[in-house]
């Protein structure tokens, strides 16, 4: 963590005890939060199980959910737990074929009050750029 970043609003325990409790459906994605920093996240999904289209590279729909799942995460670190923050936007750029496992990394643009932007990098084991992902998230406001 860079001297000048703010520290994390959110832990990386606290994220996944909260995608534990609150987001049942992530028991069938296999992706795995690896850092949490205040406005990006770092995650990796395996290249196994469901998340395979034939030819064995890992699916479409599964690096959008791993692009989306980051940034997430990305989210909280900057506005802390709040977990009915949600998606408003996302496009993918699909650029090569993945070999292997995913690694995503996002860092967002631009946080507000109610929206925030950010951009998501997907790569493989070899280190290859696959996919390119903006995305934005409304934050609902502070009851």
């Amino acid at each position: 963590m860079d001297q000048r970043e703010p520290a994390p609003r959110i832990t990386l325990e606290a994220f996944r005890r909260l995608c534990a409790q609150e987001l049942p459906f992530l028991q069938v994605f296999s992706a795995e939060i690896e850092a949490i920093g205040h406005g990006w996240a770092r995650a990796r999904l395996p290249a196994s199980g469901q998340m395979l289209r034939p030819g064995g590279t890992i699916a479409g729909p599964a690096q959008m959910a791993l692009a989306d799942f980051v940034m997430y995460a990305a989210v909280l670190g900057a506005v802390g737990e709040v977990p009915l923050a949600v998606t408003t936007q996302l496009s993918i750029n699909f650029l090569h074929r993945p070999k292997g496992a995913l690694v995503a990394e996002c860092r967002l643009i631009k946080l507000g009050k109610r929206l925030a932007v950010g951009e998501v990098r997907l790569e493989d084991e070899t280190g290859t750029l696959v996919s390119h992902v903006t995305a934005t998230y409304s934050i609902p406001p502070e009851r």
